[in-house]
């Protein structure tokens, strides 16, 4: 139990650190699980713990959630601060709204349909580590070319209640890539952001915003169908189980106030070039790795 609890905690700090710099944390999660994989109940068979896993990697996020929650409250609260204030932040929700419904649609309705058609939902097709490798090195060439583009340019839009409805959904689209692990959920946003013509930090802020719906509605679409396999094969899930994830949970949290916090504080002084290098090296090592495995 000690193992999987220490294991817990790397998840945590992997976690809490990837989901908001432009780097994929599903991508290194799924890396971390091939070299260090979690062994919560070895007794349940291997079927039960690859319905853990998919549940885990997903329900992690909570904790990561929270720290945005808790680091932006005054901001994302709608009920405090003169009628000016309040009536930004409702707009504020709007537009992230408006942008998690291209991703909503295509992560619940595609997959169904996706699933029914090919016996496989869109997890089964695209989750491996040739996927996750391919998108690191692309993603990461397209950080370093649209910030060759920028160098030198104003950004357009400065903050987010300048954000118009209209570009709000087209980062959304771009939120919707994310679906590829290796990708990088906040990655995509922020480079669709540049693209529109928003600043590093206004992109950054807002692609954190986005998460809370995105990753909150992924957690409780894995839980529950988590739950449901529980109940279905008639298995007692351990305690041990829920400890761990409770435990990568917290981690993720803390270790989130730390990464948001370098992140605003990177992007207002350094442009996201080296996160790009970053990707492409990760992504060359894990191409050479799986073909000498």
């Amino acid at each position: 139990m000690i193992i999987e609890l220490l294991k817990a905690v790397l998840y945590g700090i992997v976690e809490g650190i990837t989901e908001w710099l432009p780097v994929s944390s599903t991508g290194h999660l799924i890396l971390l699980d091939e070299f260090l994989s979690l062994n919560v109940a070895p007794e349940l068979g291997a079927e039960f713990a690859a319905e853990f896993w998919s549940m885990f990697e997903v329900v992690i996020q909570l904790g990561a959630i929270l720290a945005v929650v808790v680091m932006f409250f005054t901001k994302l609260n709608p009920f405090v601060g003169t009628s000016e204030k309040k009536k930004a932040t409702w707009s504020m929700w709007g537009k992230v709204l408006v942008a998690s419904l291209p991703a909503a649609f295509f992560g619940i309705v595609f997959d169904k349909i996706l699933e029914k058609i090919s016996g496989r939902d869109i997890d089964g097709w695209l989750y491996n580590a040739w996927v996750v490798a391919a998108a690191l090195i692309v993603y990461g060439i397209l950080f370093i070319v649209i910030e060759r583009f920028h160098e030198g340019r104003s950004a357009r839009i400065n903050d987010i209640e300048s954000i118009s409805y209209k570009n709000a959904f087209v980062i959304g689209v771009f939120q919707m890539l994310a679906i590829i692990p290796g990708t990088s959920r906040s990655g995509s946003t922020i480079l669709g952001s540049m693209m529109l013509g928003l600043s590093r930090t206004a992109a950054a802020e807002f692609s954190f915003f986005m998460a809370i719906p995105a990753m909150a509605g992924g957690s409780l679409i894995k839980a529950l169908g988590f739950l449901d396999y529980v109940s279905e094969v008639g298995v007692s899930v351990p305690a041990a189980a829920w400890i761990v994830l409770a435990v990568a949970s917290a981690v993720a949290f803390a270790v989130s106030m730390a990464a948001i916090k370098f992140l605003m504080d990177f992007v207002r002084r350094h442009s996201f070039s080296v996160f790009g290098v970053y990707r492409i090296v990760l992504g060359a090592l894990l191409i050479v790795y799986f073909i000498f495995k």
